[in-house]
């Protein structure tokens, strides 16, 4: 097949508009090649969202692309995206449990973690199952094919919640056990290797179908194992499974294996921590305030209404306003929050630093272009004193009828 060789003057000629001093050349209409040309400020203004004084422009995945636009140019329809399609296994070969903390009913970055390890033990043949306390979501994204959701409360006794946990390991029969080596999960992992007399492996840094991998001897040397039946997963070691969604199917258990010994202990509570007294460090819900907050009082009643622990930035912090020990950042406290609140923070270089282990930052600020308003996962471009009155309003309201349907 010959293909034509371009003739630039002849396309020149053909846009060549006669003018009274010189000619001009109008860009705007059809190339001899029957493309036609791209208009930037027609496709900006299709991005454009109506925001008050100053514009904003949405360039989120929802915008058509370059591709698209050709296409609707051209005169064909885009194809729309089609649907992220599941993962189904039916039959795998054979199983990786893995038994997370799932506080408040959700996975945390850690639990995700151990579920990134398991999808990486099971490989192309083997599944993995999660063994919950009670329901837990996003198990499907995070890498998860069956589900077993188990009576009970993270706050039951330890040895009667590590007993159904053991009953319940015994009648899935996986090839490994993988569990977070968090606070909770650790001291539970310790207690179903006893039950189930098996060897634990803890603090895997390095999760393979080879073996694993662990620092000892301050981190001087490297232990190694093969993948045994149980393990602990160290925590920021193991990437979360970024592939396609899993299908997280409910797996039920039959009630006699899970038959638990009665519990000697006849009642339990759990007390929380007061969020005013709790360090920075161990906060899971911080919300700091930054320059752009002038009202401190009414900073600590919104505080206070939110049942989080403060925080303020490194301005705020050298000019006497808040405590040193509430100072994020570099400087100050590197948070591990689940969630991060912050008012008139504009997002100093060393201030994100101590974010970056944040699961959710929430921003409100009058720039829109600030670096934390570009960080946070939801963003507020508005003036963090009017929003606080508003937040009160709405948190006095929601108290409101809880009350009312409580009476």
């Amino acid at each position: 097949m010959t293909r034509l060789r371009r003739d630039p003057r002849a396309e020149r000629a053909a846009i060549r508009v006669d003018g009274p001093v010189r000619p001009r050349y109008d860009r705007t209409a059809p190339a001899s090649r029957g493309r036609p040309r791209r208009d930037p400020r027609a496709e900006r203004a299709g991005q454009r969202v109506p925001a008050g004084d100053r514009p904003r422009y949405d360039l989120g995945p929802g915008v058509p692309g370059p591709a698209a636009r050709d296409e609707a140019t051209i005169g064909h329809s885009p194809v729309p995206m089609a649907a992220q399609a599941i993962v189904v296994v039916e039959a795998p070969a054979f199983l990786v449990a893995v038994v997370p903390d799932a506080a408040g009913g959700r996975l945390s970055a850690h639990d995700r973690q151990v579920l990134g390890a398991a999808r990486v033990l099971a490989g192309r043949e083997g599944g993995v199952v999660l063994v919950s306390l009670g329901p837990c979501a996003g198990s499907g994204p995070a890498g998860a094919d069956r589900h077993v959701t188990l009576d009970g409360r993270p706050d039951d006794d330890p040895a009667v919640r590590a007993a159904g946990i053991a009953a319940a390991l015994r009648a899935i029969g996986p090839r490994h056990i993988l569990f977070p080596e968090s606070l909770a999960g650790g001291d539970l992992a310790r207690r179903v290797a006893l039950l189930l007399d098996a060897p634990l492996f803890d603090n895997a840094e390095v999760v393979a179908e080879s073996g694993l991998v662990r620092p000892a001897r301050g981190r001087r040397v490297e232990q190694r194992a093969a993948p045994g039946l149980l393990a602990t997963v160290a925590p920021d070691a193991i990437a979360e499974h970024a592939g396609p969604r899993r299908e997280a199917r409910p797996l039920a258990i039959d009630a006699v294996a899970l038959d638990r010994p009665a519990s000697p202990i006849l009642s339990a509570e759990f007390i929380p921590a007061d969020p005013a007294t709790v360090p920075l460090l161990l906060a899971g819900f911080v919300t700091a305030a930054g320059n752009g907050v002038h009202d401190l009082d009414l900073f600590r009643q919104l505080v206070a209404a939110l049942g989080a622990t403060p925080g303020a930035s490194r301005v705020l912090c050298d000019a006497g306003l808040m405590p040193r020990p509430t100072q994020v950042g570099a400087s100050g406290t590197v948070l591990t929050a689940t969630c991060y609140f912050a008012l008139g923070i504009s997002g100093a270089p060393q201030h994100l630093q101590g974010v970056a282990g944040c699961e959710h930052v929430v921003a409100v600020n009058i720039d829109l272009h600030a670096a934390m308003i570009e960080r946070a996962g939801l963003a507020i471009v508005q003036d963090a004193q009017a929003v606080m009155p508003a937040l009160l309003c709405l948190l006095a309201r929601d108290g409101q009828g809880d009350e009312g349907e409580a009476g």
